[in-house]
């Protein structure tokens, strides 16, 4: 659904800190802090998770899956994947 990444580079894109991302989501901060601390998808609660997704995406976030195209045509970061480059 969403990776601890992406919700970091959607807070930096948006400017806000984990306590804003927290108060807009209906979340506690350790909430925030524990779903951005692991590696790979965030790993909790489906209720807590769809929260976070609606209120990044009320906020103007396009999350964008593995391989998806962006539908929007807004501008973006990805990160692509760095595995079938030379000398990895």
């Amino acid at each position: 659904m969403i990776t601890s990444a992406q919700m970091r580079a959607a807070r930096a894109l948006l400017g806000i800190d984990q306590k804003t991302l927290a108060e807009m989501s209906g979340l506690s901060v350790p909430t925030i802090q524990r779903m951005e601390s692991g590696g790979g998808d965030v790993r909790g609660v489906v209720d807590s998770l769809t929260k976070v997704v609606r209120a990044l995406e009320r906020a103007g976030i396009e999350l964008i899956a593995e391989g998806a195209t962006s539908t929007a045509g807004g501008r973006g970061v990805r990160l692509r994947d760095l595995s079938h480059r030379p000398g990895n």
